[in-house]
């Protein structure tokens, strides 16, 4: 009787080399409500907090667990938040990344942000970093605003979170002029 061994030394590239990720925890009907402090507390202090942002997803899952922690949104997700007069604006998308130590939100596909005065963009991605309250852009984009009839398509923008103070960076669009008629 003779018996023969193989060994395998194939070394593994590319996509069949990549370890395989779980996540530690699979959350159904996420929501996560984001607050801060109207003033800084003490350790006995009880003065309550202030909504900030609420982000809502069908399906949550937490890679805590890895070197760099993150939760992805794969159905998708809805974040509100909320300006210092409690005025609501919107951002949603088909997948999403909160990166918890950079606090830096990456939404991507079919990414719609409407203000809370009726101002909306629309992009295939960009990064919302919460500390700084500042969200941008390198993708194509549109931009709307009613209020003055402008409509400006472009690449590439960064921007505060309520769509105030605007910086594109090459664009293109339409913008309606009023004039008002002499009598």
């Amino acid at each position: 009787m003779l018996f023969f061994s193989c060994q395998d030394n194939y070394k593994r590239v590319g996509d069949e080399a990549q370890k395989q990720m779980y996540p530690r925890g699979v959350a159904h009907n996420f929501r996560l409500v984001r607050t801060k402090a109207q003033k800084d507390l003490d350790s006995e202090d009880s003065a309550s907090s202030k909504v900030i942002a609420i982000l809502t997803s069908s399906v949550g899952e937490n890679y805590e667990n890895l070197s760099f922690p993150h939760m992805t949104f794969p159905e998708g997700l809805q974040v509100d938040f909320f300006d210092d007069e409690n005025r609501k604006s919107i951002i949603r998308a088909d997948y999403g990344i909160v990166y918890s130590i950079s606090n830096v939100i990456d939404l991507q596909g079919n990414v719609i942000i409407e203000s809370h005065d009726g101002k909306k963009l629309e992009t295939s991605q960009l990064y919302y970093d919460q500390d700084n309250e500042w969200i941008f852009t390198q993708e194509k984009f549109k931009y709307t605003n009613p209020e003055d009839g402008t409509v400006m398509d472009g690449e590439g923008m960064d921007f505060y979170k309520d769509l105030s103070l605007l910086k594109a960076h090459k664009t293109n669009g339409l913008m309606m002029i009023k004039e008002e008629a002499d009598d």
